[in-house]
C-alpha cells in the first residue's frame, strides 16, 4: 500500500489551511507558494478536496479556501479516500485474472482476505488520527510502536537493529 504524491501534497494543503483555522481562508497562490507547488497543480488537489467536502471554496475578490471542519474532526482516511478512493478497490481481484476472464481464486482467495485485513488496520489507524494529531504531532508515540515491528523500505539495513523513528520522517 502506497501513499501517492497526489494524497500527501493533498493532505499537505489541507494541512496548510487548518493552521489558519475555521475562519482563515488562503488563495491558491498563497497554498502553492507554501507547499512549492505550482498553482495549477495545488489549483487540482483543492478541487478534489472540496469535491471530498474537506475544504470550501469562496469566491469573489479576497477569496481562496478555507478549511470546512476543525482539524480534530477530519480525520487522515477521509482525506486519503477522498483524494485517491478506497483503500482497496472494489474490483481489485478483476486486475489479477493473468490471461483468464476472472481471477480462479475469487472465492476463496488468502491474499484478498490478507490485504482486505491490512486496509481494516490501515483504515483503523488513519479514522482514528485527525488533522489536529498530525498538526500536534500527537499520533508519533503509535508510529513508534508500530516502527519497531515494521521496517520501513530503503531505512534499515538487515544486521541494522535501529527501530528509532524521528519526527523529520512523518512531516507532511
Amino acid at each position: 500500500m502506497r501513499i501517492t504524491a497526489l494524497e500527501q501534497y493533498g493532505l499537505r494543503c489541507l494541512l496548510t489551511l487548518a493552521r489558519e483555522g475555521t475562519d482563515g481562508q488562503l488563495s491558491i497562490s498563497v497554498i502553492a507558494e507554501k507547499e512549492g507547488l505550482s498553482i495549477p497543480y495545488a489549483s487540482k488537489l483543492l478541487s478534489l478536496l472540496r469535491q471530498a467536502g474537506l475544504v470550501n471554496a469562496v469566491r469573489g475578490r479576497g477569496g481562496g479556501f478555507c478549511i470546512a471542519r476543525p482539524p480534530e474532526e477530519i480525520n487522515l482516511l477521509d482525506v486519503i479516500t477522498g483524494l485517491g478512493g478506497p483503500l482497496i478497490a472494489p474490483n481489485h481481484c478483476d486486475r489479477c485474472s493473468g490471461q483468464l476472464d476472472r481471477c480462479i481464486h475469487t472465492d476463496e482467495c488468502s491474499v484478498h482476505y490478507a490485504l482486505v485485513g491490512l486496509a481494516r488496520y490501515v483504515g483503523e489507524f488513519l479514522g482514528n488520527t485527525s488533522l489536529k494529531n498530525v498538526m500536534e504531532g500527537t499520533e508519533l508515540n503509535q508510529v513508534h510502536q508500530i516502527a519497531s515491528h515494521v521496517m520501513f523500505a530503503g531505512e534499515q539495513d538487515a544486521d541494522s537493529e535501529d527501530t528509532s523513528v524521528d519526527k523529520k520522517s512523518f512531516n507532511i
